[in-house]
């Protein structure tokens, strides 16, 4: 990846010295190579629209009897952790694997742009690609379904956003325990079978059995996406709020303990 320059600030600073603008030329560039790449575009743009319908088979009245919960309830928040998993979570493996063997990642600590520079620069499209995403579905299931507004719009942005920044880091801790970009794929796989069936995305844990349920909620994503459904029914109490955050926070920097230690620059040999 070549270096990005930039037109000198008003200040006659370069724009690139500051950390705004390094982080911006990085995405840039991370930008023209993700479009580049078929198999990522595919799996962020297509794979989190087409998942939900599939769930809407899956979940009838009959199984959400006795939950307080509609269908519009639960395909929502599972849509848009469909779209955190696939846009956010699964191309940012590949990308930071791929990026770390082509040894782009090892080239651009060698400039002016900090480790946390990187990282974040390199994940800034999958996360607009990520929050796009999330947008229309928002849209197109509230009109679809007839769902109505959130009566906790601020429940569902901090869900979502605390999504985001888990996905992220995440994915930056499953390709440093990955050798190679395509060990990473698979890596990958276990982590976004477990989340999906057990965040409450596919079937909530309403219907689950008690013992079961209970793991289930100390899981990395069942927090936001309980914070997500909590913004549209608002039925959440002050309790459940704080729990969901504080387990979805105490994996975020359980994650980043764990990326600051073990991330790897260039290829193992």
């Amino acid at each position: 990846m070549s270096a990005v320059t930039t037109s000198p600030a008003p200040t006659g600073q370069p724009e690139r010295t500051r950390p705004l603008g390094r982080l911006a030329a990085l995405a840039r560039a991370e930008l023209a190579l993700l479009v580049r790449s078929k198999g990522v575009m595919f799996a962020a743009l297509f794979v989190p629209f087409a998942l939900p319908f599939s769930v809407a088979q899956t979940v009838d009245d009959d199984t959400l009897k006795g939950t307080g919960l509609t269908l519009g309830l639960v395909l929502l928040p599972g849509a848009i952790g469909f779209s955190l998993l696939f846009a956010v979570y699964s191309s940012l493996v590949t990308i930071y694997a791929t990026r770390r063997d082509e040894l782009v990642l090892k080239r651009l600590r060698t400039g002016e742009l900090r480790d946390n520079e990187i990282l974040a620069g390199t994940a800034v499209p999958s996360v607009i690609i990520g929050l796009a995403q999330s947008a229309v579905l928002i849209v197109a299931v509230t009109a679809l379904l007839d769902i109505g507004a959130p009566k906790a719009p601020h429940l569902a942005v901090l869900g979502i956003l605390i999504g985001i920044v888990l996905m992220v880091v995440l994915a930056a801790l499953t390709s440093a325990l990955s050798r190679t970009a395509e060990s990473a794929q698979v890596m990958a796989m276990p982590v976004l079978l477990v989340l999906m069936l057990g965040s409450g995305m596919v079937v909530p844990l309403e219907v689950f059995p008690d013992s079961l349920a209970s793991v289930c909620e100390r899981l990395p994503l069942t927090g936001a996406m309980t914070l997500i459904r909590g913004g549209w029914t608002g039925e959440l109490s002050g309790g459940d709020i704080l729990t969901a955050a504080v387990t979805s926070l105490a994996w975020i920097a359980l994650s980043l303990f764990a990326v600051r230690r073990w991330f790897r620059w260039e290829p193992r040999r």
